[in-house]
């Protein structure tokens, strides 16, 4: 699809949310739970005040459009993306979709969502030119850190996380992902 055949599609559900893969499935993305909303609007927040600090990217939140080299149409939850990188492509005139895939994005699993599914997408992401992810569990209190070599990490048991590579000096506090209702 293009991006107007994918826009009028959307346009004519708008109470629906979706996504395309690669091969041009397209799948329902559901409303997340009110504490995994909370959650990744925390995640959001932080991303976003570290980001204003230098002004050398700019953060998207989950209803943003980013085609991806391979085709797919995602919406991470959020990202952050290079003022350089944005710069090689058309999207401050046209606007529209982002075709070009992050630097940084990070999912967060909603209570209700399976893992293998996020797991497939932070795998596709890192494919298409992401140089880090992470995907925050907060059920499981776990973040899985993707690398573009392929290489996972996993890491359980911790109350904050600092960034590398394209968002290295970011720390995200993971209190309050943990437990958004903690005092």
């Amino acid at each position: 699809m293009t991006d107007k055949q994918f826009t009028t599609f959307c346009a004519k559900q708008p109470d629906l949310n979706f996504e395309m893969t690669a091969e041009g499935e397209i799948i329902q993305v559901s409303p997340v739970d009110y504490q995994t909303a909370v959650s990744i609007s925390h995640v959001a927040g932080e991303l976003h005040n570290w980001a204003d600090k230098d002004r050398l990217g700019l953060v998207s939140g989950s209803k943003a459009g980013i085609v991806l080299p391979n085709g797919a149409r995602r919406s991470p939850r959020t990202a952050w993306t290079s003022i350089a990188r944005l710069d090689t492509t058309d999207i401050r005139k046209k606007g529209g979709f982002l075709h070009l895939c992050p630097d940084f994005v990070v999912e967060v699993r909603p209570f209700s969502d399976r893992l293998p599914p996020l797991q497939r997408k932070m795998r596709e992401y890192m494919e298409n030119g992401a140089q880090l992810g992470w995907l925050i569990d907060p059920p499981k209190r776990t973040v899985e850190i993707y690398r573009p070599n392929g290489e996972t990490e996993t890491r359980t048991g911790i109350n904050q996380i600092e960034g590398e590579g394209p968002v290295a000096g970011f720390v995200l506090d993971l209190t309050l992902v943990w437990d958004p209702f903690a005092d």
